[in-house]
């Protein structure tokens, strides 16, 4: 008799507006022929997935998570939990997402399709990826405070669908009135940094909140390396259109940005700073430790081959843009 490998699944019932519930039958159906015998475990409450996995999950050969970034950010941690407890646990952790932004599972090229994100785990690739610890907590490819880092991921998606990158302007200058700079001192790699600035991004993804402006370049899941980009305090809401346009154009200058690559950054502030952590609240914190743990869970995908990125058109009309819609709002 053929010993079959074990699987748990541990779904998000109600993400993406409850997706799995017309998938479940179908993807359990791809995991039981591909040789695994699945244990289904639908989360209950925030944690519950969490606990699920740091309670059983050694069992398994394979563990296999549905939801948004809050599920896959609860399995990460559950792993790392265990990593802790025996250093050498490499459980491969299988990903199919099923929440509205997708960020990790766009950066990777995780496909979209539930069923198609399942025979991708199948297919027996693995991949040793970066994850990032924040003091005392984990995250999987982003944290970041200030005043934008909700923004994408507030503004709806029928506005996004509607506006592209113009609807993340028009949420940015919605908010213009209450944008104000934190003094922070930001120590990595011997070098510190003493500057204001209105948002702060220490990422290991090509997308946030679904924009794939304001990244580094070159991001390499698993060199060890964060992508910080943290931005300067304008000095009036006429240079904040032009930081608006920069990073609709792709073409972030000094005079804005601070851009570096580090596998360690120190945050402090004499106030408390909000943070969020996959798009999730982080907390207000005065000191903040990132460090990179690097190639610290093995992902199960296949890697889709490469796209050749779309020619960018019509930049200086979308920085235009940008700038007028600043004026419109009283920034001229």
């Amino acid at each position: 008799m053929t010993v079959l490998k074990k699987l748990l699944f541990v779904f998000n019932p109600h993400a993406g507006k409850g997706q799995i519930k017309e998938n479940l039958c179908g993807i359990i159906d791809l995991f039981t022929a591909g040789g695994y015998e699945v244990v289904a475990y639908a989360t209950q409450a925030p944690r519950d997935g969490y606990e699920k996995i740091v309670a059983d999950g050694s069992d398994f050969d394979l563990i296999v998570v549905s939801g948004g970034d809050g599920t896959l950010s609860e399995a990460v941690s559950a792993l790392m939990t265990l990593r802790e407890k025996d250093p050498e646990v490499r459980i491969p952790l299988g990903y199919i997402p099923a929440g509205s932004t997708n960020d990790f599972a766009n950066s990777i090229g995780i496909p979209q399709n539930m069923k198609l994100a399942a025979k991708a785990i199948l297919s027996g690739e693995f991949h040793d990826i970066d994850i990032g610890q924040f003091n005392d907590r984990n995250f999987v490819y982003v944290a970041g405070f200030g005043a934008f880092t909700d923004v994408s991921y507030m503004t709806p998606q029928d506005l996004k669908n509607k506006l592209g990158h113009a609807a993340y302007i028009v949420e940015a200058l919605k908010s213009l009135p209450k944008i104000s700079g934190q003094t922070l001192t930001v120590e990595h790699d011997g070098e510190t940094i003493t500057d204001s600035f209105i948002v702060g991004l220490i990422s290991n993804s090509r997308s946030i909140g679904g924009m794939k402006m304001l990244i580094s370049k070159n991001v390499c899941f698993n060199d060890g390396l964060f992508e910080v980009v943290l931005v300067r305090t304008p000095k009036d809401p006429l240079e904040l259109s032009s930081i608006i346009a920069e990073i609709l154009s792709d073409n972030l200058s000094d005079r804005y940005f601070v851009k570096f690559k580090a596998s360690k950054v120190r945050f402090s502030c004499d106030s408390e700073v909000s943070w969020t952590l996959d798009g999730e609240s982080g907390g207000s914190h005065k000191q903040v430790t990132i460090t990179n743990c690097c190639k610290a869970v093995r992902f199960a995908f296949r890697r889709k081959r490469p796209r050749v990125a779309a020619h960018r058109t019509a930049t200086a009309r979308i920085a235009q843009n940008a700038r007028s819609a600043a004026r419109e709002t009283g920034a001229g």
